[in-house]
C-alpha cells in the first residue's frame, strides 16, 4: 500500500539527508564501488539483524554467491524499506546498492530517479523476455526496466475448511463449492451462519485495511476512484454510483444478512484472528494467508483459498508483490553484480542455487517457531501469482517442490492455484496510483459508517469521501 511523498516529506527529507550526509565520509568504504583488491562491492539492504535460520540461509547463500563470483564482495546492510526513511537515505546517497520494495512505491521510486535502469542487464542474462507481461508494466517507463519483481501476489477468497463441511460447500475430493459473483457469496455466508452460528464473512474496516480490499471490490461494481484531467491533475472519482453499490453491499452483510462479526473495528491482525481462530468462515485474501493464520493454531489442512469472485460488472482482482530496485548511484559493474546477486533467489531458470535457496525456504516456512514453546507449521500447498511467464523452469520446480512438501490437502487450494495460473478474462490491476494510503483511509471512514449506523446512506457517504479526499490530498499533490 502506497503513501504520497507530499512536499512536507521532501522537507522533512531534506533536513534528515543534511545530518545523514553529515555521516557519509565515515561510512563512504561500505559504499565504494570497488575494494582494495579489485572486486566489485555491492551492499544488500534488508539483511537479518538477528540469529536465527534466516540470517543463516542468507549468510550461506552468500557464502556460495561469493565463491561462485569471485569478482564481487557482498556487503550486508540491516536497513528495511520504509519510506519516511527512505527519502533522507536516496538524498544523503546512503542507500544499500540493492533494496527490497513493494509495487506500490516504484512508480514513485521511478519518479524520483532514486532506481537504476536495469534493461540492458536484464536483457545481457535473459530475463527480459521471460518476465510475466503484466509485472512487466508495473516496473517500467518509457519502455525501461527499474526494478526486479521478485513476488507477486493476487487477492482470492480464503475460506475455512471445517465450516464449509459443516455448512455442505465442500464436494467429496475436498475442493470447495466456488462462489461465481458476490450474490453467491452472500448465500454461502448465509447457509454458514445457519449451520454453525458463525459469522459467514468477514470484511475489514480499520488500518486502511478496509479502503484496500474495497477498492478491488468496488473495481468489480464497475467504480474508479481517480482519473487525471486534461491538465494532468488528479481528480476524484469515487462518488459514482458503481462505488455506493458496493458500499451498499457491505451494508447489506451487516443489516440485511447479519452474516458479519458483532465486532465492527477490525484492521489486519483481528481480521485473521477471526479468520484463524474459526470465527468467520470467508475473508478476501492474498496467498501469503498461511504467513498470517498459523499463530493461532489454524492447521493446515483447514486451510482453503480459492478464485476471487466475479462483480456485477466485470471480473477483476487486485495484484502486489515485491521488487529487488538497485540504487541509482550503483556503477555498470554493480548494477551487473546486483542482478547476479538477485538471480540467486529469484529467477526463471531453475539453477542449482536457485533450487537450495528454495529448498531452505520451504524447509523455514513448514517449521517457523513463533516463540520458546509454540512450534506451527504453515501451508506450503498455495501457489502465488508468478513474476515469470507460464513456462519457466524456476515457476515449475517451486510448485512440483510445494506439492512434494504439501502439509494440507491440495485441493483445498487448487481453485486459487488454478486461478495464478491462468486467470483467463480476469482483469489484473495494481493498487491505485497516487494517495492511495489516505483514500483507504477515507474509505474506512465510509464502511465504518454503513456498519455501525442502519440508516447510513452509502452514495451521501461517499460523495463527502469524495470531496475530502479532492481536497485535503489530491489538491496538494507535489507534480
Amino acid at each position: 500500500m502506497k503513501k504520497t511523498k507530499s512536499k512536507w516529506v521532501k522537507a522533512m527529507s531534506l533536513i534528515t539527508a543534511v545530518i545523514l550526509t553529515a555521516g557519509i565520509c565515515t561510512s563512504c568504504k561500505n559504499h565504494a564501488a570497488k575494494d582494495a583488491d579489485g572486486k566489485t562491492v555491492i551492499t544488500v539492504g534488508d539483511w537479518p539483524s538477528k540469529e536465527g535460520e534466516g540470517k543463516d540461509n542468507i549468510e550461506a547463500r552468500k557464502k556460495r554467491f561469493e565463491e561462485a563470483n569471485t569478482d564481487v564482495k557482498i556487503t550486508p546492510d540491516n536497513w528495511t524499506f520504509d519510506l519516511k526513511s527512505f527519502y533522507a537515505k536516496a538524498a544523503g546517497g546512503q542507500l544499500p546498492t540493492v533494496y527490497n520494495t513493494n509495487f506500490t512505491e516504484v512508480a514513485q521510486i521511478i519518479g524520483s530517479k532514486y532506481s537504476a535502469d536495469l534493461t540492458d542487464t536484464l536483457k545481457k542474462y535473459g530475463i527480459y523476455d521471460k518476465l510475466n507481461k503484466n509485472i512487466l508494466d508495473i516496473v517500467s517507463k518509457d519502455g525501461r526496466v527499474y526494478a526486479y519483481p521478485y513476488a507477486a501476489y493476487a487477492l482470492g477468497l480464503a475460506y475455512n475448511v471445517d465450516l464449509f463441511e459443516k455448512a455442505g460447500l465442500m464436494e467429496a475430493d475436498g475442493t470447495p463449492k466456488q462462489p461465481k459473483d458476490w450474490d453467491e457469496v452472500v448465500e454461502f455466508a448465509q447457509k454458514i451462519k445457519k449451520a454453525t452460528g458463525k459469522a459467514g464473512f468477514v470484511f475489514p474496516t480499520s488500518g486502511n485495511n478496509g479502503g484496500w480490499i474495497f477498492t478491488a471490490l468496488a473495481w468489480s461494481f464497475g467504480a474508479d476512484f481517480m482519473e487525471k484531467d486534461n491538465n494532468g491533475k488528479w481528480k476524484a472519482t469515487l462518488n459514482g454510483p458503481e462505488a455506493a453499490q458496493a458500499l451498499q453491499w457491505i451494508k447489506d452483510l451487516k443489516w440485511k444478512y447479519d452474516v458479519l462479526p458483532a465486532n465492527t473495528l477490525i484492521d489486519n491482525t483481528e481480521l485473521y484472528k477471526i479468520y484463524g481462530t474459526g470465527e468467520a468462515a470467508m475473508v478476501i485474501s492474498a496467498g501469503d494467508l498461511n504467513w498470517k493464520v498459523a499463530q493461532y493454531a489454524m492447521k493446515p489442512e483447514s486451510v482453503g483459498i480459492m478464485a476471487m469472485p466475479a462483480g456485477p460488472k466485470k471480473h477483476v482482482t487486485l495484484i502486489g508483490g515485491g521488487v529487488y530496485a538497485v540504487s541509482n548511484k550503483a556503477t555498470d559493474d554493480q548494477i551487473d553484480a546486483a542482478i547476479r546477486w538477485i538471480m540467486t533467489a529469484s529467477s526463471s531458470e531453475a539453477t542449482d542455487e536457485f533450487k537450495k535457496n528454495k529448498e531452505d525456504e520451504i524447509r523455514t516456512v513448514k517449521n517457523r517457531i513463533y516463540n520458546s514453546w509454540l512450534k506451527e507449521e504453515k501451508l506450503v500447498t498455495i501457489n502465488n501469482m508468478s513474476v515469470w511467464n507460464s513456462d519457466s523452469e524456476a515457476v515449475k520446480f517451486e510448485n512440483n517442490l510445494k506439492a512434494e512438501n504439501a502439509n494440507g490437502n491440495q485441493n483445498h487450494v487448487k481453485l486459487y492455484n488454478d486461478f495464478m495460473a491462468d486467470m483467463g478474462n480476469c482483469e489484473l490491476r495494481p493498487e491505485e496510483p497516487v494517495c492511495a494510503q489516505e483514500l483507504y483511509g477515507v474509505l474506512d471512514g465510509c464502511i465504518q459508517e454503513v456498519l455501525t449506523n442502519k440508516d447510513a446512506n452509502p452514495a451521501k457517504l461517499l460523495e463527502k469521501a469524495n470531496s475530502d479526499f479532492q481536497s485535503n490530498y489530491l489538491d496538494n499533490l507535489d507534480y
